[in-house]
């Protein structure tokens, strides 16, 4: 490119990163870490260690979010000084590295530009996430399998932990359902973009003659509740089953039933958790994920059946699919709500699916759902 070029392009950027930072709303985040670091003074803030954790965990990222807003207008300044020591001395190897700067810059950018859309109620919360295989058998359940290994790269790569909650085998292969938590920032807010059915086209490896098989399995992604939300669960309305573990643990769960299974009779939900070590802390966990699926029912106003929760999921068959994996006869990902695709399928397989989680939030920003102003 020419320096001309490059310098309009700078300044488009330092235009664009104007309008970033009142988008961000730092001047309220740095009133917030004001607010709360007083709180941290007091001398009963460690009375409450759960609340004073919550409070530490939320001062650091509102402070890490400064930090890189402050990191890429450090970049964008050091890039324009480099463009104009380039464009004084004429040399065309400096214009090549400011544009190369750039593109980095540009990637930096985006992705920061992207987390302003994550301003739903429940964006910042870790996520709880179950897949359940559909119609397909032994093949629907080896999908589900793969779509765990997917979400479970796609979380590392992005530094969240992973907690399994719940895990039912395949009667051949793979698995029939798996409950883990996503723990993180934004955790639910990029994974919500998931909630739906996943279909999957290929040659089957249970099928001797080599046959295209067409595979189902439902992803449901809710956020982990925090205590600023109430429930009004009444006892006489569950049914509370134990059992024992039958995923990996090692003696302890296979000896005692410190696995735990809740009904809520009134809507028929179900959940379970058999990966803590004891009975009380499986119930614990059980109860919040009982407690976010009442509250997803509840924002919903459709409290009469189970069905309601699952909102545009439907059934786990033909018809209801929100993106298709195609191993065979060609290879394609398409996402069927923003028609973003890419041929690449094993690097989807590994993880790569943040093109169809941005183009998602882009619509999501668009419809106006879950979007607010600082």
């Amino acid at each position: 490119m020419e320096y001309s070029e490059l310098n309009t392009i700078i300044e488009e950027n330092k235009e664009k990163l104007t309008l970033l930072e009142d988008s961000l709303c730092l001047d309220k985040d740095k009133l917030e870490i004001d607010r709360l670091s007083a709180l941290t003074l007091e001398k009963d803030f460690w009375e409450d260690p759960k609340m004073a954790s919550k409070i530490q965990e939320r001062i650091a990222h509102l402070e890490r979010k400064n930090k890189r807003f402050v990191s890429l207008q450090t970049d964008l300044e050091d890039i324009e000084v480099l463009c104009e020591l380039g464009s004084e001395l004429d040399d065309p190897a400096v214009a090549a590295e400011v544009e190369e700067a750039l593109q980095a810059y540009g990637r930096k950018y985006e992705i920061m530009r992207l987390e302003t859309l994550l301003s739903g109620e429940h964006d910042s919360a870790n996520a709880l996430v179950t897949l359940h295989a559909g119609a397909g058998g032994t093949e629907a359940q080896d999908w589900t399998e793969m779509l765990e290994r997917m979400y479970m790269r796609w979380a590392e790569d992005h530094g969240y932990a992973i907690e399994l909650l719940d895990l039912i085998q395949g009667d051949e292969a793979g698995i029939k359902s798996v409950s883990f938590r996503v723990k993180g920032v934004n955790a639910y807010g990029y994974l919500l973009s998931e909630y739906g059915v996943h279909r999957l086209v290929r040659i089957s490896p249970f099928d001797s003659s080599g046959r295209r098989h067409t595979s189902f399995a439902s992803c449901e992604v809710l956020p982990e509740l925090d205590d600023t939300i109430t429930i009004d669960i009444q006892p006489d309305d569950l049914r509370i089953d134990t059992y024992r573990s039958s995923g990996a643990g090692g003696q302890h769960v296979n000896k005692t039933s410190s696995a735990v299974r809740i009904t809520h009779l009134p809507t028929g939900i179900v959940v379970s958790c058999q990966n803590e070590r004891s009975q009380l802390q499986n119930r614990e966990t059980a109860m919040s994920m009982l407690k976010s699926k009442l509250y997803r029912l509840a924002q919903q106003q459709q409290l009469e059946r189970i069905e309601d929760l699952k909102g545009d999921v439907g059934s786990i068959a033909w018809g209801n699919q929100i993106r298709s994996y195609v191993f065979c006869p060609y290879t394609m990902v398409k996402d069927h709500r923003t028609d973003v695709e890419t041929g690449n399928v094993d690097a989807v397989m590994d993880g790569d699916i943040d093109r169809f989680i941005n183009a998602y939030l882009v619509m999501r920003a668009q419809t106006g759902d879950g979007v607010n102003g600082c």
